[in-house]
């Protein structure tokens, strides 16, 4: 509640309306906001706006700093002036500003429309100047550490990953003023294929065009953030981070928190609105993170998704040629037969990671034992970076839409509320199979099949497990299914 109006004892509004009504429907208005837009919300937008005056139709609000006034005038103004005019206090409209120290004597001057505040009795106001807010660590959220070997130039290119070395290119040029293409840009893939280098060449090109640029882990985003919390430099570290250029996330899947999600949901739409650049990465695409909230999802699946695949043969060779060449300036005795490195790239499959370990393995036998590299000793220094090919991620799209079309039913009708028993059987058996392919939860899965709760999901598989026992036709379709998913 504003101090302002519990200072004025007398002020009216057009003579009718006293200080007690309005400051009642001031926190009528303010239960009203907040029940709209949810305690997150209110707390981060709203909780530092006062209600100075009402004056000819007119509501003056202030708040303490200038984002926060642009913000609100941008997405809440209407809202608040809805609020407030359902009061009935008279109020038509609402000027904001900013809050000074010499805000409360320019507001008493409203009151009495006058320039100047003398007071009857001769004496001076009781001044009022607004708390500073507490000095921000500008440490605690500046950028994650760059390495400068990744840069573009350095990123070996194959079928698998183009697509993405072409947009993250496209994002390190662009220019301040240019228009943005794709915003944001999610980038996923999983460990060792390159993301992590990607955005790091996104940041150093920014850079050299000289713009703001803030590279972040999700780890040193939370971080940041739960340290403006308990240092009440909130708003600090939300002004900060909306007056950069470039924002680059990486590893969003860990983002934990429902405030700190809601705070980023915020953060990313006030960057994409205000026309700056986005760069996510996660491990998987966004309608996967099950962890993030619904809108979170939704604001990353808006802009370019891209996916960086598993290297293929050709592209692990050269990535392995150009290890072993960097070694070789460390080491100039160093050398790996032809025949070595094609059977290296051959058996590690899994990803960049390997390669760099298998490199330093060989190096490691060919400079402590001085023997040759063969085959047969590469065999066994690699040994334990040959792992077992990982079985097929089966996704629960993947499942609905396989079993509607053995069912010859839509993947809709399986979403459906419908409760006919062509799509009843079908739907169940979708969810059986959710159950038993996938690593999805229960709820998760029921989300997925439009909204279930986790209880309709636990009756399907039972269900279909209880019936697979005795109904051998069924089983047969069930592992026929499998194999078809799975293959």
């Amino acid at each position: 509640m504003s101090k302002s109006l519990a200072m004025n004892q007398e002020l009216n509004f057009e003579g009718t309306v006293a200080i007690a009504e309005i400051q009642q429907a001031w926190v009528h208005c303010c239960q009203r906001l907040r029940s709209e837009l949810g305690e997150d919300i209110f707390t981060s937008w709203f909780g530092r706006m006062e209600l100075d005056i009402v004056k000819d139709a007119t509501a003056y609000i202030t708040v303490p700093t200038l984002f926060l006034k642009n913000w609100i005038n941008s997405h809440y103004l209407d809202k608040i002036t809805a609020a407030l005019m359902a009061e009935n206090i008279g109020v038509r409209e609402i000027s904001l500003s900013v809050r000074s120290g010499n805000f409360r004597a320019a507001s008493a001057a409203l009151r009495s429309g006058a320039t100047q505040e003398p007071r009857q009795n001769g004496t001076d106001p009781a001044p009022s100047v607004s708390r500073p807010l507490p000095s921000l660590d500008m440490d605690s959220f500046d950028s994650s550490p760059l390495d400068k070997r990744l840069t573009f130039d350095s990123f070996l290119t194959g079928k698998s990953n183009q697509l993405a070395f072409s947009a993250a290119q496209r994002m390190g040029e662009t220019r301040d003023g240019a228009a943005l293409l794709y915003n944001p840009l999610y980038i996923h893939a999983a460990v060792g294929l390159g993301k992590t280098h990607l955005l790091h060449a996104i940041a150093h090109k920014s850079k050299d065009l000289n713009q703001r640029v803030v590279y972040l882990t999700a780890e040193k985003f939370m971080y940041g953030f739960v340290t403006a919390l308990k240092t009440q430099t909130a708003i600090a570290f939300k002004e900060k981070l909306r007056a950069i250029d470039v924002l680059i996330i990486d590893d969003v899947q860990f983002l934990q928190g429902k405030s700190i999600q809601v705070e980023f949901c915020h953060l990313l739409n006030a960057l994409i609105d205000a026309g700056k650049q986005v760069i996510i990465a996660a491990d998987r695409p966004p309608g996967e993170l099950e962890s993030l909230e619904e809108r979170v999802r939704s604001r990353l699946a808006g802009g370019l998704c891209v996916e960086m695949h598993a290297l293929d043969e050709a592209l692990r060779l050269r990535i392995l040629s150009a290890r072993v060449q960097a070694a070789k300036a460390l080491q100039p005795g160093f050398d790996v037969p032809e025949a070595v490195m094609n059977f290296v790239a051959h058996t590690i499959t899994a990803n960049g990671r390997d390669l760099d370990g298998a490199v330093n393995r060989l190096l490691a036998h060919a400079t402590l034992t001085g023997g040759p590299l063969t085959i047969e000793t590469a065999e066994i220094a690699i040994r334990d970076l040959v792992r077992v090919r990982d079985p097929k991620r089966v996704k629960i799209e993947d499942i609905q839409k396989l079993v509607a079309n053995h069912y010859q039913v839509s993947r809709a009708d399986i979403l459906s509320s419908r409760r006919t028993a062509n799509v009843v059987r079908p739907r169940q058996i979708a969810m059986y199979l959710s159950k038993i392919l996938t690593l999805r939860s229960l709820p998760e899965i029921g989300r997925r099949f439009g909204g279930r709760d986790h209880t309709t999901v636990l009756h399907a598989v039972r269900k279909i497990d209880t019936m697979t026992t005795s109904d051998s036709a069924l089983s047969e379709e069930l592992e026929l299914l499998k194999r078809m998913l799975l293959d």
